[in-house]
């Protein structure tokens, strides 16, 4: 699974970084989730190579604008997609009026059917080869950050069991390297018995805003990545006394370091962080506080950027837009 960010800014946009969106892309590279979706998240998705039609699913966190303003838009830009497929939306209890209220006020009159599930009460979701859970988080009003697990990764024909069982290459082999149990002198070959996975499965946690990273420990500990806000440094929480809810880097990167995580992405930048080295504060005073932390492999997030795992487990920047762009029918 990949990840491309479409919102990196954490409350209001910058020049530099919209609000909140997170976009998990499926290994076959066509499907994709998208997390939360700040205002102005449809206009990010055109500068990428995902399409509308392709969203498998919607996740929101929690209720604060820069996490959800953007949803009415991008459905309405969906449905005039032309997309026709269901499309099922997690997100708050407390944001289902709003958002029904929201496309009829508008007349969004939408050509799919948008299935609405609570958060709050969700257990397990999963789409093809993605399944996803919650955990709970620590902010101003309730929060979640939810957890992208491949069921059967990249599974590859186990040919030395069939060549060991004198079963000849052929269409047969097909069938089952595509997951179909078929019929062979007489009995069933069950696929499942005959596939290997090429790799362990990826876990990816996608988080809302939280102040308690700790909560994230039963999850965390076997998760390849770990995506947490750091909206702010540690000197800033104490000057204010306060976090806002928040976490700073040194708190989630010494979190990451403790279970073990292997690849852990900062997003969610207080606009106060330039882009700009030379001037202050500036997000090199948020890597410079995480990294003497954590001795993973450390990201900060950066707008219409995509990473994707190497051969090593490790999150690596790609070239941007290396797809055509993928026009919706």
């Amino acid at each position: 699974m990949d990840l491309l960010f479409l919102g990196t800014s954490a409350g209001v946009p910058t020049r530099e970084r919209n609000v909140s969106a997170t976009a998990l892309i499926e290994a076959s590279g066509r499907g994709w989730y998208l997390i939360d979706c700040g205002e102005g998240t449809q206009h990010q998705v055109l500068r990428t190579p995902l399409s509308l039609s392709e969203l498998r699913g919607i996740f929101i966190t929690h209720v604060h604008a820069d996490h959800c303003l953007g949803l009415p838009g991008l459905l309405a830009s969906t449905g005039m997609s032309g997309r026709s497929r269901p499309l099922d939306i997690i997100l708050p209890a407390a944001l289902h009026p709003w958002l029904t209220l929201s496309l009829a006020v508008t007349q969004s009159h939408l050509p799919f059917e948008i299935h609405l599930h609570a958060v709050e009460s969700l257990e397990h979701w999963r789409n093809g080869n993605v399944e996803v859970s919650t955990v709970e988080l620590s902010h101003r009003v309730p929060c979640h950050g939810y957890v992208f697990t491949e069921a059967d990764p990249a599974p590859r024909l186990d040919v030395q069991r069939l060549d060991a069982e004198g079963i000849e290459r052929g269409p047969l082999w097909g069938e089952l390297a595509h997951g179909q149990d078929v019929l062979h002198d007489g009995r069933w070959l069950r696929a499942q018995d005959y596939l290997l996975r090429a790799r362990a499965p990826q876990r990816i946690i996608v988080c809302g805003d939280n102040d308690r990273p700790e909560l994230l420990a039963e999850v965390a500990a076997s998760a390849d990545v770990l995506v947490h806000e750091a909206t702010f440094i540690q000197a800033a929480i104490d000057k204010t006394r306060a976090s806002y809810g928040h976490s700073s880097a040194a708190a989630v990167a010494g979190f990451a370091e403790a279970v073990g995580v292997r690849n852990l992405v900062l997003t969610h930048f207080s606009a106060r962080y330039q882009a700009n080295p030379a001037q202050h504060p500036s997000i090199e005073d948020v890597r410079s506080e995480a990294a003497a932390l954590y001795n993973g492999q450390l990201i900060l997030a950066r707008d219409l950027q995509r990473y994707h795992f190497d051969q090593h487990g490790q999150l690596q920047p790609v070239m941007r837009n290396p797809l055509p762009r993928s026009h919706d029918k």
